[in-house]
């Protein structure tokens, strides 16, 4: 095995190409899928961006040294591989799994010019924000690499040692999921939409009461303009929201 400060993956003799522990690289997307629905619905729904400006910096350092010295020295692998130090590694090719990072770094590059820098607020912010929470849900719930996925489209070599050996898997060999199962997860679908529906029923307990008509005083003109309602939020019932996080609320 040879190490080197700037190096992506170990090189493990038994292996053709470099690897890293899927295990840890899973524990880094958990915590970081963690703190970053957290500032997710802090900007959501306390109209609060100063945890998200805080979060993209951080997430695009942690990048930036994954992708560009060694995912060795990446904060977040670091505690995600102490946390699963008692696990037997899980090595999975590593070439892969740059090209799926650097998707993350240019989602990062971008909100940092969006949120960080030019504090935009808009339908990008949350398409941007939404497609990382995405990738890092399912790299650490189910173990799916997307960006992996992506990454066999652009490139001849097919890849190696994806994890969960779903690239060695013949296709008849996979888990089979019955009509039965299927049944009962609609089933199960059905019957939560149903307790939702009688929990929000009108005159149920606890039910959001009917807002009363604002009896604020008149507000300067500019100030209504600034808090106009854009279109496009009208257009997906945002406009509460666009309020909130603009500051608009009375």
């Amino acid at each position: 095995m040879t190490n080197s400060i700037f190096q992506f993956g170990q090189n493990l003799p038994e292996y053709e190409v470099p690897v890293l522990n899927e295990r840890a690289v899973r524990a880094s997307a958990g915590l970081l899928f963690f703190f970053a629905i957290v500032c997710f619905m802090n900007a959501w729904l306390m109209g609060n961006f100063q945890p998200t400006r805080v979060f993209v910096v951080a997430f695009l350092v942690d990048f930036a040294v994954r992708i560009f010295i060694n995912p060795h020295f990446a904060p977040s692998l670091i505690i995600g591989q102490w946390m699963v130090r008692q696990q037997q590694p899980e090595y999975v090719g590593a070439p892969q799994k740059r090209f799926a990072w650097a998707i993350g770094f240019v989602l990062a590059l971008t909100m940092l010019y969006l949120v960080v820098l030019k504090h935009m607020i808009g339908p990008i912010n949350l398409i941007v924000c939404s497609v990382c929470l995405l990738l890092l849900f399912f790299e650490a719930a189910f173990g799916i690499c997307i960006g992996c996925k992506v990454y066999k489209l652009f490139n001849k070599d097919w890849a190696q040692l994806c994890p969960g050996g779903v690239c060695e898997l013949p296709a008849n060999a996979r888990s089979p999921v019955s009509l039965a199962q299927v049944i009962i997860v609609m089933l199960f679908v059905a019957w939560v939409g149903a307790v939702g529906l009688w929990i929000y029923r009108p005159g149920a307990p606890g039910a959001a009461s009917t807002p009363q008509a604002s009896t604020a005083a008149p507000i300067d003109p500019a100030e209504a303009e600034r808090c106009t309602v854009p279109d496009f939020a009208k257009a997906i019932g945002h406009e509460e929201k666009w309020k909130l996080h603009n500051h608009c609320l009375p």
